[in-house]
């Protein structure tokens, strides 16, 4: 079969033939249909993330196709069944606190994540792709034409696990603290589609923030962050009108400890907060979050990496129940032979609502 290889850290993605997997119990093999290219994939193939990745190797980070096969231990699943493949693969000895890795993309920064990634070394940029069956989603009465809006689905599922961490309930006020990123807008949708009353969207691109009240209605209302901690406060707390149930934070690792407290410390008594950003991950100083206020206040902070099993399920849900329209985005596609240039199209479109997908 093809597949699109990183040879090693700097070096472009190159085709070549490589042999089909071959199944395992607990395993699916799927035919690929299409599989995102994330914006910042050029960062992590040229090594400017250090992302823990053992080179050769194929990457993709999930994706969309058809089942090809599958082990004795699945139920549900038949062969040509639409599927979603969730990238999140755990380790299965240790229901507690299981290793995990990014398949295709990333061991994090454990041991066992690693030993996973060498046995699920591949992702998905190729003709086929082995996962493990937990892995594997069936989407129902699915429409193959849609396989490549359906790609949008990995970045909806970030914030989607990051809001149920914390329990968004409906009608609740949620502050977005990073809102024009691509897992930032998707917060914001996701939050609308879970039923939150009030979403009060921040940012420093004003262009953006103005997007996202225009497409999703007068429940968005954005706040242009100027950098100082104590305004930036203040203009957060008037936009709400009200008071503030949950705070999400999805700032990048470039943003600052100040900019995320400056949401942070809006959240009501016995209200909640949800991590899942990057400040600090290069270095620098810690939130440095105040003990007295947190306690006194009964302020629960949650942090989120990824989402759990169970999400991917929900999600799919909540898209065919037309909460939320993947429609939205605008698509461009590239055959698996084009695959440095999806990545460099990646890079350059990284707005909200736009998505790079690969179709093997």
């Amino acid at each position: 079969m093809k597949a699109a290889i990183l040879k090693a850290f700097g070096s472009p993605l190159v085709i070549e033939d490589v042999p089909a997997p071959v199944l395992g119990t607990g395993e699916v093999i799927v035919d690929v249909v299409a599989a995102g290219v994330l914006s910042y994939a050029k960062e992590v193939f040229s090594g400017q993330r250090p992302y823990l990745l053992e080179t050769p190797v194929v990457p993709g980070a999930g994706g969309i196709g058809r089942v090809r096969a599958f082990g004795p231990d699945a139920t549900r699943l038949s062969v040509g069944d639409w599927v979603f493949c969730d990238p999140i693969v755990r380790s299965r000895d240790d229901a507690i606190a299981p290793d995990i890795t990014l398949q295709g993309l990333s061991a994090g920064n454990a041991e066992g994540g690693l030993r996973l990634q060498r046995y699920y070394h591949d992702g998905s940029y190729a003709e086929q792709m082995l996962a493990p069956t937990e892995n594997v989603a069936r989407i129902p009465d699915f429409d193959g034409a849609q396989a490549a809006q359906w790609c949008g689905l990995a970045s909806l599922l970030v914030p989607y696990g990051g809001l149920s961490s914390i329990a968004l309930r409906a009608g609740e006020t949620l502050v977005v603290n990073g809102a024009t990123g691509k897992f930032g807008s998707a917060a914001v949708e996701v939050a609308l589609a879970m039923g939150a009353g009030r979403v009060v969207a921040t940012g420093r691109n004003p262009a953006v923030l103005e997007e996202l009240g225009r497409r999703f209605g007068p429940r968005v209302r954005p706040v242009v962050m100027a950098g100082d901690e104590e305004a930036d406060r203040a203009a957060i707390l008037k936009t709400a009108s009200g008071p503030i149930d949950c705070v999400f934070d999805i700032l990048p690792p470039r943003a600052t400890p100040a900019q995320v407290r400056a949401a942070l410390l809006t959240v009501r008594p016995n209200g909640r907060v949800s991590l899942m950003g990057g400040v600090g991950m290069q270095g620098g100083e810690d939130l440095g979050l105040p003990y007295r206020w947190i306690m006194r206040n009964n302020i629960r902070i949650q942090g989120q990496w990824m989402c759990p099993r169970e999400a991917v399920a929900r999600m799919i849900g909540i898209v065919n129940a037309g909460l939320i329209d993947l429609g939205r985005r605008e698509v461009t596609t590239f055959p698996l032979a084009e695959i440095n240039a999806a990545i460099d199209h990646a890079a350059a479109n990284a707005g909200p609502f736009s998505l790079t997908v690969v179709q093997p």
